[in-house]
């Protein structure tokens, strides 16, 4: 874990309310992470007290382990948010100070398990961007299946969601099923479910013998997907959490 100054490359807005951003280190130096992995950004309040916020890195790597140049993250807005003011208002060239990484959101060497479920809301799923080409070395070498189940109101507010559909045609072993609790697609694709993520996860059928879950997001869809995942036999060891809370 390090402490770096950051210097804002570029970014865009993904989302009506999220705006993606690319940062370089102040120093130089390539950023290394595992996939899951989240970085913080320290400030400071009007009155001058020092505070934080996480944000998953969401780099897409070579392979997963190499450090890269840019580091990437996905920043929601918060009305009234302290980190919403900074982020949303800093401009290219623009520092930030920052720290990690930290977390253990990754996927594991250790695992032997038949399949991976993967659920995510809102910025949630910008951990799982990261860990595509984790994804498809795994998916290549041990023959192992994921499901990407992502939550959005609307299709404006599906986070790389072309990005998901595109690595789910190249990799057999993946399949993008998401799911919009609003207004589905004027253009459905495939695996588009309409309604909250529990209800794609139900019929992908969570299986206690050969699956692993890695839930990230709405701290209420986490817990109500761990409790349905619970019930339906996996040990608790095999779902994994990350919760997201909107901090002012």
């Amino acid at each position: 874990m390090e402490h770096f100054k950051l210097r804002l490359a570029s970014s865009r807005m993904i989302a009506p309310s999220v705006r993606h951003l690319a940062f370089e280190r102040e120093d130089g130096k390539p950023f290394a992470f595992v996939p899951g992995q989240f970085i913080q950004i320290h400030f400071r309040y009007a009155d001058g007290t020092p505070t934080k916020r996480s944000y998953s890195v969401g780099t897409i790597g070579v392979d997963g382990a190499t450090p890269v140049p840019v580091l990437k993250i996905a920043v929601s807005y918060v009305e009234g948010g302290a980190a919403t003011e900074l982020l949303s208002r800093l401009e290219e060239g623009g520092m930030v100070d920052a720290s990690g990484p930290y977390g253990r959101f990754c996927l594991q060497d250790g695992d032997a398990n038949r399949r991976y479920l993967l659920v995510a809301t809102g910025t949630g799923v910008t951990p799982y961007r990261a860990m595509l080409p984790l994804i498809r070395r795994l998916s290549e070498a041990r023959g192992c299946r994921f499901d990407l189940v992502y939550g959005a109101r609307t299709e404006a507010e599906l986070l790389y969601g072309d990005e998901f559909e595109a690595f789910a045609r190249e990799v057999p072993g993946f399949a993008f099923h998401p799911c919009f609790s609003r207004v589905p697609r004027a253009v459905p694709g495939p695996n588009d479910r309409v309604g909250r993520v529990q209800v794609a996860l139900k019929a992908l059928a969570p299986d206690p013998a050969g699956d692993i879950a890695y839930l990230c997001g709405n701290p209420e869809m986490v817990d109500q997907c761990f409790a349905m995942l619970k019930e339906a036999g996996l040990p608790i060891a095999h779902i994994r959490r990350e919760k997201y809370v909107s901090s002012r």
